[in-house]
């Protein structure tokens, strides 16, 4: 691996976006850290740690070569296959230069199993488009040296900023039904906590797959109305029951071989405590 006095070059595609962003925050003070964002944006013009990229037109080398990485964090959302053909790239690229690819990855690459949580070394199984998508990549990325990867399989993420945060207020205050699936059985992790536990992955050089979500299951039902209860709005809320089966479905991450330090692992309640702040 290249090191440079310890001092990485990161370069965040995606850093517009909440998961981008916020490991932009975490990283920018340790590291040389660069991003790319889609819509323009004025704030994000005049730093010159940031470029326009729309990975469905735009070619990366352009970039790739003005940065120099010696980490690329994947954390874009838009249309599948072009993503797929960028990871291509990527792929590529990274072998040849012999860095490093952090690509941020999704519990739903095992929606298809139901009975139970899944662990790092299950092997992947999706019934969703979306979950698809995600094995492709992982897939692609799993034929690089294992050295040369990190695959972070998340759960739900949220923050006081994420989009499901701000989803769940502004049906509240329109007074529109939120969407709660009580037989889904499921664990979720924080922007704060994963920025943390990806610092460290890149301080201690790891590799591999990690699946960072809370150490305990929630069902969805539960979580998302105790998240109204700690914004004391719960009385404003209308909720609209989802039942996709009778059985009770799992969609969890739990982590068996990749264990991060115990101050890095999280419990759900901690979540909340972070909303109350």
């Amino acid at each position: 691996m290249i090191e440079r006095e310890n001092k990485h070059t990161i370069l965040i595609l995606g850093a517009s976006g909440f998961l981008g962003g916020a490991l932009y925050k975490e990283l920018c003070s340790y590291f040389r850290t660069f991003g790319t964002y889609n819509i323009s944006n004025r704030a994000l013009e005049k730093n010159k740690h940031f470029f326009q990229y729309n990975f469905e037109e735009d070619d990366i080398y352009e970039i790739l070569e003005i940065v120099k990485p010696t980490i690329i964090i994947s954390a874009l959302r838009g249309d599948f296959s072009k993503q797929v053909l960028l990871h291509q790239h990527l792929a590529e690229y990274v072998f040849i230069e012999k860095i490093k690819l952090i690509f941020l990855s999704s519990a739903n690459v095992f929606d298809a199993y139901s009975k139970y949580p899944s662990y790092e070394l299950d092997k992947t199984y999706s019934n969703s488009i979306f979950g698809h998508f995600k094995i492709k990549i992982e897939n692609m990325l799993l034929r690089l040296p294992k050295k040369q990867i990190v695959i972070i399989r998340l759960p739900m993420v949220f923050g006081a900023q994420s989009p499901r945060i701000q989803e769940i207020l502004h049906f509240l205050k329109a007074k529109e039904p939120i969407e709660v699936f009580p037989n889904l059985v499921m664990n979720v992790s924080s922007d704060s906590k994963m920025t943390q536990q990806i610092h460290y992955i890149i301080n201690r050089n790891k590799s591999g797959v990690f699946h960072l979500g809370s150490e305990d299951l929630v069902h969805h039902d539960d979580f998302i109305k105790e998240i109204i209860a700690s914004y004391d709005l719960e009385q404003k809320a209308i909720f609209k029951q989802v039942y996709t089966t009778n059985d009770e479905r799992y969609l969890a991450v739990l982590p068996k071989f990749n264990k991060l330090p115990k101050h890095l692992q999280l419990k759900s309640e901690d979540i909340l405590s972070d909303l109350k702040l």
